[in-house]
């Protein structure tokens, strides 16, 4: 998102945080009522560009919204909505995708509050790798004809009663809803804003053999003084890595063996 929707976005982010915070407010019912208004928005491009029209007056588009929803939602997300909707959008499908983050960002808080985050984090990275090691899964799950109450029923076998419930319900909505994504785009983006839940960037690090719990946290701790924040490892294994091990954060790769890469952390903080 660019300009006005980025703004209107972190704006809705603060006002979920503070609904969420409150322990009157179910998380996880919230983030189904938020889906559902993102499922409604994403069939109707009309009704997308009439609550994003900037011609029209911020408190008629809120009192449509609270019209539209006010008996199909509860009070808490009608007002998130709402005031969403008074807020200004680059262009109408920001709304939609602003609207779906914040449905996953209310579960995966639901998740936080449970304690279960980390295993919800794992889970999501865990599921994205055997997704991109079985091309006929994969297929069954992005094939756009097949329906999509099959594709529930084949995530649910998959992860029913094998991932924690928050991680199915990500992954559902990713899988029957992708918003012109890849699945492996969006289980990253899922990944990210796990992470973000609490302050930290997610680090993929494949290496040659398993780690050792003391390197996992020498490479942790060396990664979260070489960033500035806290690093969650989302760890794999390929004997063939080259050079012992592989870290990717954001768009930046590492490449060599963890004793290489502390040395060089190590310098940089000296100089």
């Amino acid at each position: 998102m660019n300009g006005a929707s980025r703004e209107a976005l972190a704006a809705a982010r603060e006002r979920l945080d503070a609904l969420t915070d409150s322990t009157s407010v179910d998380a996880g019912a919230l983030a189904d009522e938020l889906a559902a208004v993102t499922a409604l928005l994403d069939r109707e491009r009309s009704l997308r560009r009439v609550l994003t029209d900037p011609a029209q007056p911020a408190e008629a588009k809120a009192d449509l919204a609270h019209r539209l929803f006010g008996d199909k939602v509860s009070g808490p997300a009608v007002d998130l909505v709402a005031g969403m909707v008074r807020s200004r959008w680059s262009q109408p499908r920001d709304l939609a995708d602003a609207l779906e983050e914040l449905a996953n960002l209310a579960d995966l808080t639901a998740a936080q509050k449970a304690g279960r985050l980390d295993d919800v984090e794992d889970e999501l990275f865990r599921f994205g790798r055997i997704v991109s090691s079985n091309p006929e899964l994969r297929a069954a799950l992005t094939d756009p004809e097949a329906d999509a109450s099959a594709k529930v029923e084949l995530l649910h076998r998959l992860l029913g009663g094998r991932a924690d419930k928050t991680t199915e319900r990500l992954v559902t909505r990713l899988v029957t809803a992708p918003a012109g994504r890849s699945l492996e785009a969006g289980l990253e983006s899922l990944s990210k804003l796990a992470a973000e839940r609490r302050d930290r960037m997610v680090a993929v690090v494949t290496s040659a053999v398993p780690l050792s719990d003391s390197q996992k946290q020498r490479l942790g701790a060396a990664l979260a003084k070489l960033y500035g924040r806290k690093m969650h490892l989302n760890l794999d294994v390929d004997p063939n890595v080259v050079g012992g091990m592989r870290v990717q954060v954001g768009d930046e790769v590492i490449n060599g063996s963890i004793a290489d890469r502390l040395e060089d952390v190590a310098r940089r903080m000296a100089d």
